[in-house]
């Protein structure tokens, strides 16, 4: 895939309220959380942070869902999203890759069947909404739920330790077929009061040849709401429209919240 260069950095005051802004600011962890990572923030112990504005609804899960024009590019959205699944990602993992740690092969089992099912971060306990856009022959799901939040903290410590736990890994497919699984830590925008990004790649074959899976992995958590992305295909995965759906989805949700509705126009809420 072609890759566009970087999108300038998106500011939020200019679309939001001042006093919005504020009411956001306050639910916020903050991004000094002491990872070392400069695209992770561990989360924060303050009751007052673990607060979300307001309960997430259906309507608001809706409208905080990035669109069209907020990728641009040529990604045209698609009806159903939720039918997507991906076959290459269905497999066992073998655990004697895992000689001191049979626990991190359980971890590397949950990822691959958490991106099969389109369940990142775990089940939602609230309200959720998911929309899925194509471009070629890759895809980008993008969903906005509620969680409860001591669940989605332990689902983002999980993700922040996988690029560790899985680095390398081999999976066995129904028909015995081996596939190279590799999990790399990636960059994300610092949106959000914690995130975490993932390059996820599997080397397998399809219709007898072999190829290449290359997802863009992140999750996103604005109290106790989280956007998660899943971005790729079989020509790789465009990291700007990854970093693009973080930056103005965030920013949409962080409207819901604040009870207002997000512009269809992505320049308004730059």
């Amino acid at each position: 895939m072609t890759q566009r260069p970087p999108r300038p950095v998106r500011v939020l005051a200019s679309a939001l309220a001042a006093g919005a802004l504020l009411t956001t600011a306050a639910c916020s962890d903050g991004d000094d959380g002491g990872s070392g990572s400069a695209d992770t923030t561990r989360i924060s112990s303050s009751p007052l942070a673990q607060e979300s504005p307001a309960a997430l609804t259906a309507a608001g899960a809706r409208a905080a869902l990035v669109t069209e024009a907020d990728l641009e590019g040529d990604w045209d959205q698609v009806k159903d999203a939720s039918t997507w699944h991906d076959s290459l990602l269905v497999g066992k993992v073998d655990v004697a890759d895992f000689l001191t740690a049979k626990a991190d092969a359980a971890d590397c089992q949950k990822l691959l069947d958490a991106l099969y099912s389109d369940d990142l971060l775990g089940k939602p306990s609230g309200a959720s909404a998911l929309t899925g856009f194509e471009e070629g022959d890759s895809r980008l799901l993008y969903q906005v739920a509620a969680y409860d939040r001591a669940a989605l903290d332990d689902s983002l410590n999980w993700l922040e330790n996988l690029p560790v736990e899985c680095d390398q890994f081999t999976a066995t497919d129904s028909s015995g077929g081996k596939r190279t699984v590799q999990v790399t830590e990636s960059s994300l925008p610092k949106e959000g009061d914690a995130r975490q990004g993932l390059r996820v790649t599997v080397q397998g074959t399809s219709g007898g040849a072999p190829t290449t899976l290359t997802l863009d992995v992140a999750a996103v958590r604005v109290g106790t709401d989280a956007i998660t992305i899943t971005n790729g295909g079989l020509d790789g995965a465009d990291s700007d429209s990854t970093k693009t759906a973080v930056e103005l989805g965030t920013a949409r949700l962080k409207v819901v919240q604040a009870g207002g509705t997000p512009s269809a126009d992505p320049a308004e809420i730059e």
